[in-house]
């Protein structure tokens, strides 16, 4: 099933703020050269929706900033050493204050930028570590000042639905302008939908059918040493849950596992909606696999502005492992909106976090079409991304086979080049970009994984039930490696690829659309889904 994608306000009493700032930025006068913030407007909008109006002047919009980081290409380098398993950086991840010291903005540039907020009447927020996000909020007549930009009110051609957005890129002084990548919470047309497939009932094991906890770990071969205790793992979500189910979900199956925390991002999501399942789906997977392992859960609201600064909460959080069970095509999101989270994402494996988000549940046509696209973040090239495919096991709970789930989102990015670590699996398919996915797992909702939700049981599949079974994964190997005094798994991609198919079921059956499974690396499967055991002992080296 898929679902869809504010703000820490300091108050300030303009009239003491605008006096303290410098004349230039008070007055904005005319004549002050501009330039725009590139690639921060909708694509196709004129095409896909009707303008109904103008925004009321007087609406209260949350933003959310993103500034460049300091040093051009010298954090992607760093992150391409400290991730290499073949490098002698390799695990050495920076601090929170490291990397705000050698990649964030100046204490300086950031000064110069809220005083430019807070001479157009804007209310300037937290500025999170690293120096590279800031949130702001303000009346819509005072963002278009302050961002030289129109926003009016639209109708989506295709499904009526009403938004708002920018008209045309904002625009920030040139001095300034510079330091900005991004201006999340101009528009509200895309909202993040959830990866998990519609709840069935099937004849398996489980309550209300499914695979139960001892039938996960058994097929992918986890061994009962290791259960996730020590560690932590953190949720993306933009819907909330009820602790009644998931403690009648491991109670049933004696988990034992500790009370998930809830930290609220902007607010947080809202009152429950039809999410709800998604992040019950992703807890309980969790602790089935990973049962010891305390869980964080991020909620915040599901918009461009929401996004950015829950994806900031986690890397501020320092939690090595985030399971993503949301996400939205490539092509329905702004060019500096990617690059926006994509600069997260990379700050984030800078600090030894790894990112596993769901490769989505249309197949080879995430963006429904009828082409070829891939889902945003599971695309990102410091994210692993997770397709779905249909395990087997057998009456001892033991691995028997696995094939393409249909439905599992893989294929080429439209944004991102190919990134080195995966050039030894370059398709020609690929002509170039970032392959989708990376890995995968069981994801086939007949029979998908027995959960309890909404107060009932039910078998619930999709690629948000794959996410968190490599969380779970990335979890148990932390745990390992601590024990042998190594360094927490972090980005995985690069170490993923080094192991060259060691450690994984290769599936070479079944198709997502466009393409089929095959020996190796694919576009349904990736390498495929994991033997714990002996990928933990491959990545351990």
């Amino acid at each position: 099933m898929k679902s869809r994608l504010k703000l820490l306000g300091l108050v300030a009493v303009p009239a003491l703020i605008t006096a303290a700032v410098p004349a230039a930025y008070a007055s904005d006068a005319p004549h002050t050269a501009r330039a725009a913030v590139a690639g921060d407007v909708l694509p196709g909008l004129k095409q896909s929706a009707a303008r109904t109006g103008k925004v009321a002047a007087g609406k209260r919009i949350a933003v959310a900033i993103s500034l460049t980081p300091r040093g051009g290409s010298a954090l992607d380098t760093f992150v391409a050493k400290v991730s290499d398993p073949h490098s002698a950086s390799y695990g050495h991840y920076l601090t929170k204050s490291q990397f705000a010291a050698r990649f964030g903005r100046t204490d300086a540039e950031v000064k110069r930028l809220k005083d430019y907020l807070r001479a157009q009447g804007l209310t300037v927020g937290k500025v999170h570590s690293g120096n590279l996000l800031i949130d702001a909020g303000g009346t819509a007549a005072q963002l278009e000042k302050a961002f030289g930009t129109k926003l009016s009110t639209w109708k989506d051609t295709a499904s009526g639905r009403s938004f708002y957005a920018n008209d045309s890129a904002p625009t920030l002084p040139a001095a300034l302008a510079s330091l900005v990548s991004d201006v999340a919470g101009l528009n509200n047309r895309v909202q993040l939908h959830h990866q998990a497939v519609s709840r069935t009932v099937s004849p398996h094991n489980g309550p209300g059918g499914g695979y139960t906890p001892a039938q996960l770990k058994g097929g992918y071969n986890v061994s009962g040493t290791y259960t996730g205790s020590g560690q932590k793992i953190a949720l993306l979500e933009f819907d909330g849950f009820q602790q009644s189910n998931i403690t009648k979900y491991d109670t049933n199956y004696s988990l034992g596992s500790p009370t998930p925390t809830v930290q609220k991002v902007d607010g947080g999501s809202g009152s429950l909606g039809d999410g709800q399942v998604e992040v019950e789906l992703d807890i309980e997977v969790l602790h089935a696999i990973a049962p010891k392992a305390n869980v964080t859960v991020f909620e915040g609201p599901n918009s461009d502005a929401g996004e950015v600064d829950t994806y900031q909460a986690i890397v501020d959080s320092g939690i090595p492992t985030t399971s993503i069970s949301w996400g939205a095509a490539e092509s329905a999101r702004t060019t500096s909106n990617i690059n926006a989270v994509d600069a997260v994402f990379k700050a984030g494996a800078a600090q030894g976090l790894g990112f596993y988000a769901a490769s989505g549940d249309d197949g080879s046509d995430d963006a429904g079409d009828g082409g070829t696209s891939v889902d945003y973040p599971a695309s990102d090239p410091y994210v692993t991304g997770v397709g779905g495919t249909k395990l087997t096991v057998t009456s001892a709970n033991a691995f028997s086979k696995e094939v393409a789930w249909s439905g599992g989102g893989g294929g080429k990015s439209s944004v991102f080049k190919i990134p080195s670590w995966q050039t030894a699996v370059q398709k020609s398919a690929g002509g170039g970009y970032r392959q989708v996915p990376d890995v995968s797992a069981h994801a086939n909702p007949s029979p998908g994984v027995s959960i309890y939700s909404q107060g009932s049981w039910s078998s619930v599949g999709g690629t948000s039930a794959a996410a968190p079974e490599w969380a779970a994964f990335a979890a148990l190997y932390n745990q390992q490696a601590a024990a042998a005094g190594k360094a927490n798994l972090g980005f995985a991609d690069p170490a993923l690829y080094t192991a060259s198919g060691t450690g994984f079921h290769d599936i070479t059956s079944g198709s997502n659309g466009a393409y089929s499974a095959a020996t190796g690396w694919d576009f349904t499967t990736g390498w495929g889904s994991y033997n714990a055991a002996t990928l933990a002992s491959k990545l351990l080296g």
